[in-house]
Formats: structure tokens, sequence, C-alpha cells
């Protein structure tokens, strides 16, 4: 990992990247990582977090434009292969208005073979 991307000691996804909280990766690279929601809202259910601490959009300018869109960029072949082919909901809750509930950013993937119900 870069030396120079900042992260946050106590922060939970920075936790889970780093390592030292065990999870079910879906991918990662330098940059991101994927891995699977501990309380799916959908049969297909899971995470796209950068590396590097952005607490949620409101922190994110357009020097993070690359990642962002890297970000969603994977979402797609990542939903693919976990057997999302009919379609996704890629959602980023921002703040508590937005329902944010860990605050380091990050994508919901969701899908399964129904079409999923609100909310969320």
């Amino acid at each position: 990992m870069d030396q120079a991307m900042h992260q946050e000691k106590d922060c939970l996804f920075c936790r889970i990247a780093r390592g030292e909280i065990p999870c079910k990766k879906v991918f990662e690279d330098e940059e991101i990582f994927a891995f699977h929601d501990i309380n799916p809202a959908a049969p297909v259910h899971f995470l796209i977090v950068p590396k590097t601490h952005l607490v949620n959009l409101y922190d994110a300018d357009l020097d993070q434009a690359p990642l962002l869109g890297k970000l969603f960029g994977v979402a797609g072949r990542l939903a693919r292969e976990q057997g999302c082919d009919d379609g996704f909901r890629a959602v980023v809750n921002n703040g508590r208005v937005g329902r944010q509930e860990v605050y380091h950013l990050h994508i919901h993937v969701m899908g399964g073979p129904q079409p999923l119900r609100s909310g969320r």
C-alpha cells in the first residue's frame, strides 16, 4: 500500500482494508478494496471503498476524480462477477440525513435475481 495514502487508525473500513479485521473480500488493488456487507440488504451486497480515507462525498474534490471514477468503474464488472447479470443498484449514503453509518466513503453494490425493493 502506498505510504502516502491517508488512513485513519480507528476507522472500520481503513482497518478492513489493512487486513486488521477479517472480511469476505471481493476485490483488491493498490487503491480500492471491495468486500461483502456483513448485514446484506439484497442477495448480492458488497461495498467498494477507497483505501485512502475520505469521510464522504463532502470531502471529495476534483483531485479525487480518478479514484472516484475507478470506484464506479469496477462496480459493473464486480457486480457481474458476483452474479448480478440483470442489473444492480449502486448507492452512496452521504452524511447523517443520507443514512451513512460508517464515515469512510463507500459504494453499496446490491443486486440479485429479482428486482430490488425500495429503500437503502
